[in-house]
């Protein structure tokens, strides 16, 4: 394990090309920041830098794209009910759970994220409320202990067959919501402690620096392209990760535990091959219509087939978040952890 000082010029580094790739893309800096960071703190520590720098992020990300908050809200919706819950469960795990098996669990959930959003995997996807909830509760429990939820949102936003200014706008939208509220969590349950406070305040001025650098960059470069080598690069990373803490909670013994990442590099070699060998120009077209909105069969206004039933059902799990949180915030009632 390197000395504080030297993890941190480490994880300094890699904040920046985090932040240069958020800033190219519209995304990317905790999926990048977070697995690269648990090889030198817990997740305990370096969430919440990531997840207050996170929030300066969303905002920023949600004004630029305002105009596109009113064609998406209403399918958003769902999510953001769904997230609170999953945001309480997610904190208590973040505060209680010993530090190596959140590693475990937090590479083991995004490598076939990343893996699947890299493979292009798209399904029309048209109840809101049926989908928006169960996958909001998932994804405040993913981002709160792992501050990570672009993946998943990118792979649901596309089979939705959002336009750019809409994907953009509700992403921002529903990592506002999560990265907000987390943070609220984390500070009532304690969790910014001296060595987090250390990390953001690193994390703010490269934050500031690199986003700038990266959109200006990206105007030079197929951002399809940078897109796709930033997944195969993180996915690397998290493969590397899972497999580092596969030896150290003594589950599987070294070498055989590098089988991991030597798995994970067959599959997006093979995923890079397909990337660059198959016409994409082709394949746009077939799925693009006017505005780069996909084809109309993946683009048609969600639909719920459950009618009122989901509306009652959403409005009981926001209340049900609700009280998690308020049991949160009310140390009269809180359990010792």
């Amino acid at each position: 394990m390197p000395s504080l000082d030297t993890a941190l010029i480490i994880v300094a580094g890699i904040a920046l090309f985090a932040a240069f790739v958020n800033g190219a893309i519209g995304y990317g800096f905790s999926s990048l920041t977070v697995p690269l960071g648990l090889l030198f703190y817990t997740n305990r520590i370096l969430n919440p830098a990531v997840v207050v720098v996170e929030v300066l992020i969303n905002f920023y990300v949600l004004f630029i794209n305002r105009n596109g908050v009113p064609a998406v809200l209403k399918r958003v919706f769902p999510i953001l009910i769904g997230l609170l819950p999953g945001i309480a469960i997610g904190a208590f795990v973040v505060a209680s759970v010993h530090p190596g098996w959140i590693k475990l669990g937090t590479y083991t959930v995004i490598l076939p994220l990343i893996l699947i959003q890299a493979a292009g995997w798209r399904r029309p996807i048209r109840s809101a409320w049926t989908i928006g909830l169960p996958f909001g509760t998932a994804l405040g429990v993913l981002y709160s202990v792992t501050t990570i939820s672009g993946p998943p949102l990118a792979i649901l936003f596309n089979n939705q067959g959002l336009v750019k200014n809409e994907f953009r706008a509700g992403l921002a939208l529903v990592r506002v919501a999560e990265s907000s509220v987390t943070a609220i969590v984390y500070y009532h349950l304690g969790l910014f402690v001296a060595e987090s406070e250390n990390i953001l305040l690193v994390f703010i001025p490269i934050v500031l620096v690199g986003i700038p650098l990266g959109a200006y960059v990206i105007r030079r470069l197929d951002a399809e392209t940078f897109r796709r080598i930033c997944m195969s690069f993180d996915a690397w990373v998290v493969g590397f990760g899972l497999s580092r803490v596969l030896i150290e909670l003594n589950l599987v013994e070294s070498p055989w535990a590098y089988s991991v990442l030597a798995g994970t590099i067959l599959i997006d070699l093979y995923l890079l091959y397909i990337f660059f060998t198959v016409p994409r120009a082709a394949a746009a077209a077939d799925r693009s219509g006017p505005d780069d909105r996909m084809s109309s069969d993946m683009s048609e206004r969600p639909s719920d087939r459950f009618g009122p039933l989901g509306s009652l059902l959403g409005y009981a799990i926001a209340l049900a978040g609700i009280a998690m949180l308020i049991y949160i915030f009310s140390p009269a009632i809180r359990l010792p952890l």
